[in-house]
């Protein structure tokens, strides 16, 4: 799948534990009405014989509104289930060896922090980088917030998409605006959210107004 900038605008991040007595599938669904525009799935807790199942059926749901299905972390099940893509920590596979594996048409996401880490990604073969965290964020524990003026220097040293990702809310969005970020990826301000629906297609409308110059 070959993916546009435009694709990064809304990348939603499931969280299982946000659920409410919901299903992934449904939530996820509610967020495509919204407007999401790539859904990753990150998955921390099932063994792989439910990790698959579940990745399968969300796969089958971004299929439909031909949104890109991108694995957080899992390589081999990107690779078992044939989704769109993967996204990669500093701590995870090197996108070099992810991009040897999966081959030239998946999409490679990649995390970074600093100019030098963006550029070797980019080097490396990455389709896009997340940077952060932009604000604080409870979602990942380790996450320490990055300053702006880094998160330009990343987006103006690098020909990529850029999205910016940590503690991304509608009311905090257009403190973004001016970086050159692409998009936002988020967790809470749409999973989290009572009408997810709704909080999808006001984000949405937010992020818009931030990326455009």
């Amino acid at each position: 799948m070959k993916l546009g900038r435009k694709d990064l605008l809304l990348y939603a991040i499931t969280d299982s534990a946000l659920l409410h007595e919901r299903t992934l599938k449904d939530v996820v669904k509610e967020s495509l009405d919204g407007g999401a525009t790539c859904i990753q799935y990150r998955q921390k807790h099932l063994d792989i014989e439910h990790f698959i199942l579940e990745a399968k059926q969300l796969q089958q749901l971004c299929r439909a509104y031909h949104v890109p299905f991108i694995i957080d972390d899992n390589v081999e099940i990107a690779s078992i289930i044939d989704a769109d893509g993967v996204h990669v920590g500093q701590n995870d596979m090197c996108v070099e060896d992810v991009r040897k594996k999966l081959g030239s048409n998946k999409i490679i996401g990649a995390s970074a922090h600093t100019v030098q880490e963006a550029v070797l990604a980019e080097k490396m073969g990455a389709d896009y980088l997340g940077v952060g965290s932009c604000f604080t964020t409870t979602t990942k524990e380790d996450a320490k917030s990055i300053d702006f003026q880094i998160v330009k220097e990343i987006t103006q040293a690098v020909t990529i998409p850029v999205i910016g990702i940590g503690g991304i809310t509608k009311e905090n969005v257009s403190q973004l605006r001016g970086l050159g970020l692409d998009g936002i990826a988020v967790i809470s301000a749409i999973y989290a959210q009572k009408d997810i629906l709704q909080a999808t297609k006001e984000l949405k409308k937010s992020v818009e107004k931030m990326v455009q110059l």
